[in-house]
């Protein structure tokens, strides 16, 4: 008899201990990750608040994107590759730098201070990550769970800065290799979504969250409606996927010079914003996704504005993250062509966000939670639907490139690129 419970003794006590390490340093990383999301949070409201007030800011974008090089020169961060770079060293590549937190960081703000079309989660993954592997190496980690603290990181930004600690702690789990969990990372990456997502709220800050009129009964007919807006988003997603890489190989190819890749997306930005004249394009936009929601858009194309404002931005240099526009684009396209179809404008704007963003991220799960941590449970049917049929469809099309599809979206296999990938460390080994 002691002697079994002696066993079972030994077989529970990894797992005890597992859970002491992550209650610390998940903790730890949770609320590291909410104080710096909060402090972000509020720096770019008040940015875009200046921006509002000050117009005339939007000429000292060339200014605000000179700096950007520049620090990002002197710290030798020039060949720094963003979001990718946190999505691969989640595998093991190179950890990302401390400096690399301030850094995006002052980035953001003056691109959302001047004009620039971006979000803000490219900021939080980044922040994230660097914040986490900052963790790790003070707390001398091993490099498998420096892995798993980088994923709790940029969980917890994303749950900072959006207040969904659930579909943030899936998203990090998803996002680095479709179709592949890493399910020692579950625990550790909602821990820190909760705490991080927990400290903006006790600081006063107020999370995403909108009122979703207008979502029909499931039936077949609003089912097949909402299957061909999940199957136009799909095709959208697939288009904005190549105008971002697109963009930012043609200015790398016609610019090498950083400084005057960034003078020339800075000049781009402000004379589309004159010839368009509303502003609505700069920044990340979260007044029009509001509009969007509630059912009413200015003009039936600002989708494809909000696309081109993003690319020129970003493609250029300057900081910040695709999603928010995303849900931009996807709510401003599902509410104009949410009528077409018969459907609610409202409704189809939530539909076109939150299938945008699986098509765009391929991560489906992530998305499902998203739609209910957004817009609640009520319309759960429709946006599960709409996001099998955006990853279904939107190939192996990425906002991130280090993103690895590990099994097919089309056959119950490994993707063949990733088995070759597979082979050639094997044959390495």
């Amino acid at each position: 008899m002691g002697e079994r419970l002696k066993n079972r003794i030994r077989e529970v006590l990894p797992s005890v201990l597992a859970l002491l390490r992550w209650l610390v340093l998940a903790g730890l990383t949770g609320l590291a990750c909410g104080l710096a999301g909060a402090a972000f949070s509020w720096c770019v409201a008040k940015a875009a608040a200046l921006r509002g007030d000050f117009p005339w800011l939007l000429f000292f974008m060339p200014l605000a994107g000179l700096a950007i090089v520049f620090c990002y020169r002197i710290t030798g961060m020039e060949n720094d590759i963003g979001t990718n770079q946190i999505i691969a060293s989640v595998r093991g590549g190179a950890r990302p730098p401390l400096r690399l937190a301030p850094l995006i960081f002052l980035g953001s703000v003056l691109t959302h201070l001047t004009g620039g079309s971006a979000g803000r989660e490219g900021a939080a993954l980044q922040i994230g990550g660097s914040l986490a592997a900052g963790i790790g190496r003070l707390l001398r980690v091993d490099e498998k769970n420096t892995n798993i603290l980088i994923q709790g990181g940029m969980a917890g930004l994303f749950a900072a800065l959006f207040g969904t600690p659930v579909a943030a702690a899936v998203f990090s789990l998803e996002v680095v290799n479709v179709g592949h969990f890493r399910f020692a990372a579950l625990f550790p990456c909602l821990l820190s979504a909760l705490i991080a997502g927990a400290v903006p709220q006790a600081l006063g800050l107020p999370g995403e969250g909108y009122l979703l009129s207008g979502a029909p009964e499931a039936a077949v007919l609003p089912l097949a409606q909402t299957g061909v807006l999940a199957v136009a988003a799909a095709v959208l997603s697939i288009l904005f996927c190549l105008l971002m890489h697109g963009t930012g190989r043609a200015y790398k190819k016609y610019l090498p010079n950083p400084c005057l890749r960034i003078l020339a997306g800075a000049g781009l930005v402000i004379l589309l914003t004159l010839l368009e004249g509303s502003g609505d394009y700069n920044g990340a936009g979260g007044q029009i996704i509001e509009h969007a929601v509630e059912g009413r858009v200015r003009v039936p194309w600002a989708f494809a504005l909000k696309m081109l404002f993003t690319a020129l931005t970003l493609g250029a240099g300057f900081k910040g993250g695709e999603i928010v526009p995303t849900l931009f684009i996807g709510s401003t396209f599902g509410c104009a062509a949410a009528p077409l179809l018969g459907l609610e404008p409202s409704f189809g704007a939530a539909v076109g966000m939150i299938a945008l963003f699986c098509g765009v991220t391929n991560c489906p799960l992530a998305s499902i939670l998203l739609s209910v941590e957004l817009f609640g449970s009520g319309a759960l049917p429709f946006f599960a639907l709409a996001c099998a049929l955006a990853f279904l469809l939107s190939g192996r099309f990425s906002l991130y490139s280090s993103q690895k599809i590990v099994y097919s979206k089309l056959e119950a296999r490994l993707n063949d690129q990733y088995q070759t990938e597979q082979e050639k460390e094997r044959l390495s080994c």
